[in-house]
């Protein structure tokens, strides 16, 4: 991917094509039969047949790896690792996702010898630093969202959506009847209407009023004694701040139902507003998300749910606890170099919906966001929230000229254009979102959230200096003379790329799954 900021003349007459050694093929294209990356010393006792030894167990021929030079290898994922576009070489201005810059402080103390090589079946006489740590994570996240109890079990913000929903229907269950439905905004994130169906319950849809809040007259409508719950998300995806939110809990809670919120855009209330103040009662949190963890790619993440009280008895098991009667860390027994318990973990709880993960195998995460709560401080999460918003509401500003804005609402910490003016002339947001790529930019978010036609959701978090910003401004403008005045760059951009646009349709229908092995070349 290009890194630099700005667009050669020519690319706008021919497609750029990288350097030949640039081009790199496949390990098993480039290996030739006895290439080696290691030489061992003659052996010094009998050889013996690995697949004779083996040959009861499971393998009967040799695994066919790739064989290489240590040069080649070196060579090889260096180079793909250049192809990677990184937070360390510029903004990712994807809305939603808030992909924030992770400190390095965050990584150190990760790495420290006791928190990193802590293991999953330690007795808690053993481990009591370590439940320290996620003791205080638990009370910083409680502190910062205004709730009661908290789980860090879940893995994800989609899993603690998921335990979420598990402690509505298990509290309603505890009164007598689960209910039947669960309503959802129609600018919710997606997983919410997947949570809802994959929890039991139907999926009634909240449409949003003309500022992008939830319609009230339509909400009080639909809830009823058969709703357990609404999952909203606030601010939601379109970076608007519910201003009803409160009236919404009431509204909520005078029919028995309960308020869930999808914590994905706290980036935009940490230090400044409390869910548990504005009537919710349950939420998940994502770590990766606000708190400066590693984002993405399968795992291991972290999606703590906090709750109130009364929804306390539900949480998963284990749930961490520390003796009455103790404060602080561990004391030593008179008399003994014993450490006498404080945390521990209790299994002991009839109404939890039970385990929803196997192990704390994300502590790594855990530990990342301690690191980042307590190396910023109150004032310091209050300062990010508030550049987070600063900077969101300067690109809306700086492009609102150029980019239709549907929702003229206040922005929060993102914020939704869409691609209407550029359309006119056959641009469309994925054509920008392309050409943005040939600026030296990752793409935003395109065609989210789906109530805005061709949207472009842009959320710079605190991350971004001014002068990052002004890069991205003129970029984007630039993309918008060029969809007026040569618009066939955009619509078959990128061109700086390894890779030209591909067939997204064919991809999508016939994708590639499985790699052929090649003729060897001479």
């Amino acid at each position: 991917m290009a890194t630099n900021r700005e667009i050669p003349s020519d690319t706008k007459t021919r497609k750029v094509r990288p350097h030949p050694t640039q081009n790199e093929a496949l390990l098993f294209e480039k290996s030739a039969p006895g290439k080696r990356g290691y030489k061992l010393p003659p052996l010094d006792v009998p050889s013996v047949n690995a697949l004779e030894l083996l040959q009861d167990q499971c393998r009967t021929q040799y695994a066919e790896l790739p064989e290489l030079s240590e040069i080649e290898i070196v060579r090889h994922f260096t180079r793909l690792s250049t192809w990677n576009y990184a937070i360390d070489l510029g903004m990712y201005p994807l809305g939603s996702c808030t992909m924030k810059y992770n400190p390095r402080v965050n990584e150190f103390v990760a790495r420290i010898e006791g928190l990193a090589e802590a293991h999953p079946y330690r007795p808690d006489a053993y481990a009591q630093g370590f439940l320290e740590v996620l003791d205080l994570l638990q009370r910083c996240l409680l502190e910062i969202t205004g709730m009661d109890a908290i789980t860090l079990q879940p893995a994800a913000g989609a899993h603690g959506e998921f335990t979420g929903i598990l402690l509505v229907r298990a509290w309603h269950e505890s009164q007598g009847n689960p209910r039947k439905k669960i309503l959802i905004p129609d600018s919710a994130h997606g997983t919410n209407p997947a949570t809802a169906a994959l929890s039991g319950y139907a999926v009634e849809n909240i449409p949003s009023n003309a500022e992008g809040g939830i319609d009230l007259e339509a909400l009080d409508r639909c809830v009823d004694e058969e709703t357990a719950a609404l999952m909203i998300t606030n601010p939601s995806t379109l970076g608007v701040f519910e201003s009803e939110i409160a009236k919404i809990a009431e509204i909520l809670h005078a029919k028995g139902a309960l308020l869930y919120m999808d914590g994905a855009n706290m980036n935009a209330l940490v230090g400044k507003a409390r869910p548990g103040d504005f009537g919710v009662d349950v939420m998940h949190l994502n770590l990766h998300k606000t708190f400066s963890t590693p984002h993405g790619g399968g795992g291991p993440g972290s999606g703590p749910v906090a709750c109130k009280a009364f929804l306390e008895p539900f949480l998963p098991t284990p749930v961490l606890m520390r003796k009455a009667g103790t404060e602080g860390r561990g004391t030593r027994d008179a008399g003994t170099d014993a450490i006498a318990e404080e945390l521990y973990w209790e299994y002991d709880r009839p109404q939890s919906i039970g385990r929803v993960r196997a192990f704390y195998g994300n502590t790594g995460v855990l530990v990342r966001a301690l690191a980042y709560i307590l190396a910023n401080g109150p004032d310091g999460l209050r300062q990010t929230t508030e550049d987070a918003v600063l900077n969101a509401n300067y690109l809306r500003k700086k492009l609102e000229d150029v980019y239709e804005l549907p929702y003229k609402t206040a922005s929060m910490h993102e914020v939704v254009f869409s691609d209407k003016r550029q359309a006119v002339n056959g641009v469309k947001t994925g054509d920008i979102a392309k050409r943005l790529i040939d600026y030296g930019f990752h793409p935003y978010t395109v065609s989210f959230p789906l109530i805005v036609h061709g949207a472009l959701m842009i959320e710079p978090t605190e991350s971004e200096s001014l002068d990052e910003l002004d890069q991205f401004v003129a970029a984007m403008r630039a993309i918008a003379r060029e969809a007026e005045e040569t618009p066939e760059v955009v619509k078959t951009a990128p061109h700086s790329t390894r890779v030209s646009r591909l067939d997204e349709v064919q991809a999508a229908r016939k994708p590639v799954l499985r790699w052929r092995k090649r003729e060897r070349r001479d």
